[in-house]
Formats: C-alpha cells, structure tokens, sequence
C-alpha cells in the first residue's frame, strides 16, 4: 500500500468518531416519520403560512451491496457493486439499497429516484481518492454556474430519494484540499509533505497535484473566470466537489448518517423542494477551506433538525445564487425550518449569504446552541447581488465564546465601510457614499429574533446596511448578550430593542451611525459605562428610550448630531 493510501486511512481513522442515542426510523414507510414529527412538534410556533414537508416513501424491495459482490475490507473497488444494486432497486420501482457494517471503498454514487441508500451502524464508506474517476461536469458553485468535478453522492432532477442509517460517509476531503503549513503540527505536516503531492514555491503550502498547485493563483479564487470547460481541465483538481451533490430533486429525506471530511462544502441541496434533514452528523476538520456543512440553495420547504456541526466554514447556510446568475435564476430558499441543532465549530452558526441573489424568506430558526462558532447569526451580502432577505424569524438561541459577533450583519461583505473608530474620536467613512439603488442592491428586512442568549463574545452585535437601502425592521426582544465589545449600528432603520441587555466588558454599550427609528425599551447596560450609547451621523434621528435608567448624561452625540433627536420617556 502506499504511503499516500496510509496518510489517507489514518487521516479518516483520526476523524471517525462513536455516534450513540440516533433512533433508528428507517421503515420504509411514512410512519415512522409522522412519529417522529409529532415528537418534536416541528410546526409548532411557525410565523408563516407553510404546507407539511411532503417525505419520500419507498417500496418493500431491499438488497445489499454484498450480493453484488462488495467487499468491505476498505482497499477494494466496489464502484460497480453500488452502480448494480441500485439499478436492480430502480428496475423494481424503488426500495432500500444495504450498506452492512464494514470499510467500503468505492467511487461516486449517482443516485436514482425512489432509492434509499441505507448505511447500517458500523458502516464506513470511504470514497476513491482517485482524481481520474471524478469528471468535470457543468454544475453550480457558490452561487455560479461553472464546471466542478462530479461530487462523491450526486443526484439530479431525483423523486424520493433519501440516505438513512447511522454509517458514516467520508469524503476523502484531505486527499483534495491544499493545506497551509501553520494549520497543522510538525508531525502532522511531516507525514503530509511525504504522502505525495508538491509544495507552494514558499513551501508554505501542500497541494495534492500539479494541477491543483496551478489553479491555486490569484484571481482564480474558488470559482475561476473561464469560459470553456477545456480550460477548467487544465485545472481540474482545483476544482474540489460539494460532496453530497443534489439538484432540482423533491421529497428528499437524509435522516441518521454521519456526512465528514468534505472535499468541499458537505451537504448542498440545490433548487430542491420538500427537504428533511435530521438526526445528522456533520463534520470537516476546523481548518478546511470552503468545509461548510450545509448550503441550502434555492430550496423549497425544507426542515433540519436533531443535527450536529463542526466544520472548517459556515455550518448551516442558506443561498440562492450569486449576481447575475443568481438574478436570472431568480429561485429563493423559502419555507424553511430550522430547530434543536447544535454547532461546535465553523465560521458562522446559521448564516445567510452571501450569495443570495434569488432572496431568502419565510425562516424559522429556533432551539439552537452555537459553542465557539467564529461569529453566531451571520448574514452577508455586497452592491451587486440584488435579491431580498425577509420574513426571518429567530428565536430561542444559546452562544457562547462566539470570538467575533454574537449576531452580525454586514451588506459591505468583502468591501469598505463607514464604521467608528475605536478611539471614539472620529469616522472611517470610505465607501460610505450612497450610490444608486437597482435590481443588483440587496435589500435585508422583517428579521425578528427573541428569547436569545450569547455569553463570551468578542462583540455583541453588528448590523451594517448601506447608505441607499439600510437595514429595515429589526426587532429583537429578550436579549441577553456579554462580550468584550458592545453593539454597533451603521445605516439601519426602524430598529426595535425591547428589554435588551447588553454586558460590554469594553467601551460602549451601543454605537450608531445614521440609524433612523431606534426604540429601545427596558434597555440595561452597565452603569459604569461611558457613554453608554455614541451617535454619529447626521442621518441619525428618531431615538426613543424608555422604561430605562439611563438619561441624557449616558449618551454623547457628534457635532452633527442634535441633541432633540433623542427622546426620554
């Protein structure tokens, strides 16, 4: 065996971890899935109007991937056993396709309608890290349509498809990703650099192949500006698949599995409708890049629920296109449940964007705890991608040692902004100018968050619109939120805070810049504080604060700020 193929198995044995307490509803019925759904109420407290996610349901035929010949003794090809099994299932109208207990290699699985890939407990299902037997094919990536190489489980335009059980599914990711030298320990690093693959001229960096190192260049990021599929083969191992790869699909069910060590992102539901997801572990080693967990995109009505995270980028994100693309394809992710789910690590908890285009509505998430996440509740966006964010519901949610912003948005992702200095003495204001509003200006409004409770934060909050469409209608009500840094507001409007509490352990307790309509009712912050609130810009007004101790010697206002644009009740 080479050494390549060692690195590989101890690289997954070190990931693979005991998975206890996953019920096993796996009839091939709908049964067992009302129970369920009645256990955990999923529709109770819904803000909006939404039909009952409509779920697979699969005939009584079964077979198992060992009467096709698999062998699970992990160094064997069993591409072809997977292939048969569930042509045979498909060829009797639909059924369950057996994964028994074992190390079962095996190349990328192209789902079918009416199959239920099963992994019983004790099933490992590692994929070929063989480039060759991952085409190129045209798809959609971070919110673009472009080529990428053929994800591992890959299913398009499907009926009644689900993956069930509780086996665990392992991408090979570490096999595709370039690694950087500081993320990993001597040894570590060591082990890699022999495992095969070429370093960076730095030799800072690893990459798996020559073709990756080649793609790796600036201006390429992760989606290159090419135009024919002949160029993206000059780089095709740079091109790293989602590894769970589902297109324009209906009633899809992943209930039980362990989905780990993407190449890419994890799980990418995309232009779905009628979507479950639940009792799922999902996992990506801290330091992988684009190792987000789920990006669901342009879904609709879709639950995900009972679900574990620790990724290497955003754990639970929703999208819908990017720019142009996303604008012409015009779908939103609507309908959506999200409860009971627990984050261990990633660059955002629940995230929206920033590749949201086709607009993101109709959400409800609740009932979920965030530990150590980078930053919390995370919605982004920029000029140029249009679409609108509204109708987000949040509530019942636990954080800590989030290490940026327990709740952060930002409508300048990835460009400059006006934002106050820490000195407290003056203004950024670069790319503060207004610009015209048109189809390509994002619009984030209607968001409501309640019963919310985030201790150890680098910041409380950060809510940036933008000069010519600023945030609209935020309400936040039962708000607990401790960090090192308080709340900034930076062009929003019609913002209400009711019986909020902010524990800035630093400076002030809440910072506005051009905010239009700010209620703030039964606000507390530590008396010490001062100010406790700083007001900049002249489109700053319409302040009211009551059912508060704190008056006007609390406050301190820029020159451009009069002091009647604050009211004390």
């Amino acid at each position: 065996m080479s050494t390549k193929k060692i690195f590989v198995i101890v690289f997954v044995l070190g990931l693979m971890g005991c998975k206890s307490g996953t019920k096993d509803n796996t009839a091939d019925s709908d049964e067992w899935a009302d129970m369920d759904q009645k256990e955990i109420d999923l529709y109770s407290g819904l803000e909006f109007e939404m039909p009952k996610i409509q779920l697979p349901v699969f005939p009584d035929n079964r077979v198992n991937i060992v009467d096709f010949g698999a062998k699970g003794d992990g160094i064997s090809d069993n591409s072809l056993a997977f292939e048969q099994a569930i042509e045979q299932v498909s060829g009797r109208g639909g059924g369950r396709v057996v994964i028994p207990r074992g190390i079962w290699k095996t190349g990328p699985i192209i789902l079918k309608s009416n199959i239920n890939l099963h992994a019983e407990k004790g099933a490992l299902v590692v994929f070929d890290d063989d480039f060759d037997k991952y085409p190129l094919i045209a798809t959609s990536f971070e919110g673009l349509e472009t080529y990428r190489c053929l994800s591992p489980i890959y299913g398009n335009n499907l009926e009644n498809i689900a993956i069930t059980g509780e086996g665990i599914f392992d991408g090979s990711g570490g096999s595709w990703r370039a690694v950087k030298k500081s993320k990993m320990p001597p040894p570590q690093w060591k082990a890699l650099v022999k495992s095969g693959g070429v370093l960076s001229d730095d030799e800072d960096t690893w990459y798996p192949s020559e073709m990756s190192k080649k793609g790796d260049v600036a201006g390429n990021f992760n989606v290159p500006d090419f135009d024919t599929k002949e160029e993206h083969e000059a780089i095709k191992d740079f091109l790293r698949p989602v590894m769970v790869s589902l297109i324009g699909c209906k009633k899809v069910l992943l209930d039980g599995p362990t989905f780990q060590n993407s190449p890419a992102w994890n799980l990418h539901p995309l232009m779905c409708e009628d979507v479950t997801l639940r009792n799922l572990t999902i996992r990506n080693p801290w330091y992988s890049q684009n190792g987000d967990g789920l990006d669901l995109e342009s879904c609709k009505n879709a639950a995900i629920y009972n679900c574990s995270f620790d990724v290497g980028d955003d754990a639970i994100c929703f999208k819908s296109g990017k720019n142009e693309d996303g604008l012409k394809r015009a779908m939103p992710t609507e309908n959506v449940i999200v409860k009971n789910n627990v984050v261990y690590h990633g660059h955002g908890g629940f995230v929206v964007g920033s590749e949201m285009s086709g607009g993101v509505k109709n959400v409800h998430i609740s009932k979920c705890t965030f530990i150590g996440t980078d930053c919390g509740l995370r919605f982004k966006s920029t000029r140029g991608r249009g679409g609108v964010v509204e109708n987000i519901y949040i509530s019942e949610i636990n954080m800590i040692d989030i290490p940026t912003e327990a709740i952060r948005f930002n409508l300048y992702y990835g460009g400059d902004s006006p934002i106050p200095d820490e000195d407290q003495t003056g203004l950024n204001t670069n790319g503060g100018e207004m610009v015209a509003v048109s189809r390509t200006t994002p619009i984030f409004r209607n968001i409501y968050m309640k019963n919310i409770t985030a201790v150890g934060g680098g910041a409380a909050a950060f809510f940036q619109g933008l000069p010519e469409m600023k945030l609209k209608n935020i309400h936040m009500e039962n708000v607990v939120l401790e960090a090192k840094n308080g709340i900034t507001l930076i062009d929003a409007s019609d913002i209400s805070m009711i019986n909020m509490t902010v524990l800035q352990r630093e400076g002030s307790a809440l910072t506005l810049f051009n905010t239009n309509g700010l209620n703030l009712d039964g606000f507390k912050a530590p008396k010490d504080s001062v100010p406790v609130f700083r007001v900049f810009g002249e489109e700053s007004r319409n302040i009211v604060i009551k059912n508060s101790k704190l008056n006007m010697d609390a406050w301190k206002l820029s020159a451009e700020v009069d002091a009647k644009v604050i009211t004390i009740n």
